[in-house]
């Protein structure tokens, strides 16, 4: 069996994830930011800690660049699949997880088109400031896709609609805590430099872990 990283090894797991760039030309119509390094490795030490990535099946559903999927096949996950519309992410997530040498499958989609199934789903979807609901699609395919746990960011402000979700798809919530997320300016409608959300880390159990 392939060992998470010890705790002093996670400073170098972010180190690798700032390596990988961010959109070349983010769409504001799809929110294509990318996932801070440090939250991105917070979410993935909460997956590891959790026994949900560690040999597991993990999908990044509308990965981008690949983050979190390249970060989950680091991290010794036993098949990592990354769900992307953006044919230009998807070239760039391909040639940094082939630098780091984490293997991930690339599948040209989007999510609301994904058929599969995966021990557990990683995310950072849209938080729908362009277009109000723009992560119903995401939270619908990775409560359709995970059979063991989910693993997300969303906005603070979306507390009720996820949690009810889960509730209706008889899954429970393991833990909802803030982390630091600074949002820079990325696109021409951006006024200031850096804007601080208020964003929160969701574990979701699927199932009762063994």
């Amino acid at each position: 069996m392939t060992r998470a990283p010890t705790p002093r090894r996670w400073s170098a797991l972010e180190r690798s994830l700032e390596s990988v760039p961010p959109f070349a030309h983010g769409r504001p119509e799809l929110e294509q930011v990318a996932t801070p390094a440090d939250a991105a490795a917070q979410l993935l030490r909460a997956a590891c800690d959790a026994d949900d990535l560690v040999d597991r099946a993990v999908v990044d559903l509308g990965a981008g660049t690949g983050r979190l999927a390249i970060g989950a096949a680091l991290l010794g996950a036993r098949s990592v699949t990354a769900v992307e519309v953006d044919p230009a992410a998807i070239a760039l997530g391909r040639r940094a997880a082939e630098a780091l040498g984490g293997p991930v499958r690339w599948v040209a989609s989007d999510v609301a088109a994904w058929q599969g199934r995966a021990d557990t789903v990683l995310m950072n979807p849209p938080f729908g400031a362009q277009r109000r609901g723009a992560d119903r699609p995401f939270w619908a395919a990775a409560f359709a896709t995970a059979q063991r746990a989910i693993y997300a960011f969303a906005l603070a402000d979306s507390r009720t609609f996820i949690a009810r979700r889960a509730v209706e798809r008889a899954a429970y919530v393991d833990a909802t805590r803030p982390v630091p997320w600074a949002l820079p300016r990325v696109f021409p409608h951006h006024r200031r430099e850096r804007v601080a959300l208020a964003v929160d880390l969701w574990a979701i159990r699927i199932t009762e872990p063994p």
